[in-house]
């Protein structure tokens, strides 16, 4: 098990996976703080970086696409301090930061794992019910609707109508946009039948966003939607079995044949020898991964 500990949070690698918990210093930003724990499995992985500095480094993930509701809703748009998948490391830490980035490479390597995009989510979204308030109104949601109330500074355009909900079934994106200069951002619901041509500002299913503290924390409602909402890959929801189907599902699977563990790491070992000859793996790469087989022969 490879852990670092930090005043800006704590990642923990077991092998499997990568346990991000925020800290609990004032400069943590609110939204990290508000989603807690993230739970990142190996096959979300695209891979690992830390980037040393004078008086502090720097640890970042990088995930396959479409693996992360967070991430597919905001568009590549939380960035630092509020990117969950960074970690500030002090200077008296980073022999910690290099070792859990080699023990994740090595596992990376040994599980081989790809690092395209993937066609289900393989991070769960924040959980609900949630409610956040910022820019000219309030979101909930219950994991079932969206319910959007509006503030005193809301134009008449929304809130002349009262109150909007929104059932899951009709909403078919969200996207949340921080504000940048002079333009303000936003979280807007994409609802079935209703194109979004309207700016954000008079829009009934958006809230418009000023670039205040609590901005960040609408991307968890996009999020905790988007997690529920079809894969962006396209891939279909599977159909409803007939009894046949159900029938030869509920059979116990026969039991694979059993395979030396002995015998699977030689193999491995072969491989990567293979891939350092043909110039895939670089020496380093190679020593590290022939290392990690060779501690669990």
């Amino acid at each position: 098990m490879a852990e670092i500990i930090q005043r800006d949070g704590t990642w923990v690698f077991d092998g499997d996976t990568l346990r991000l918990t925020p800290g609990r210093d004032k400069n943590v930003s609110p939204l990290r703080s508000e989603l807690g724990e993230v739970t990142v499995p190996l096959r979300a992985l695209a891979g690992i970086s830390f980037e040393q500095g004078k008086k502090s480094g720097r640890l970042r993930l990088r995930l396959r696409d479409g693996a992360d509701p967070l991430l597919h809703a905001t568009g590549g748009r939380l960035i630092e301090p509020h990117d969950p998948y960074q970690l500030i490391v002090e200077s008296d830490r980073y022999g910690v930061a290099e070792y859990l980035v080699d023990e994740v490479r090595n596992a990376l390597l040994l599980e081989e794992v790809p690092s395209g995009p993937v066609d289900a989510y393989l991070l769960a979204g924040p959980s609900v019910p949630l409610s956040v308030s910022a820019g000219d109104g309030t979101v909930s949601f219950d994991g079932e609707r969206v319910r959007l109330e509006w503030k005193w500074q809301a134009e008449d355009a929304k809130s002349a109508g009262g109150p909007r909900v929104l059932p899951l079934p009709d909403i078919t994106a969200v996207e949340w946009r921080p504000s940048a200069g002079l333009e303000n951002g936003h979280l807007r619901f994409t609802v079935r039948g209703t194109p979004a041509t309207v700016p954000p500002k008079y829009d009934r299913n958006a809230v418009e966003l000023w670039g205040f503290r609590k901005d960040p924390l609408m991307a968890l409602v996009a999020a905790a939607v988007q997690a529920r909402l079809p894969h962006p890959s396209g891939a279909p929801f599977p159909e409803d079995p007939g009894p046949a189907e159900h029938a030869a599902a509920s059979a116990p699977a026969p039991a694979p044949a059993p395979e030396d563990d002995h015998d699977a790491l030689l193999r491995r070992l072969r491989e990567l020898g293979e891939l350092y000859r043909s110039g895939v793996l670089t020496d380093e790469e190679f020593t590290l991964a022939k290392q990690a087989v060779l501690r669990r022969m």
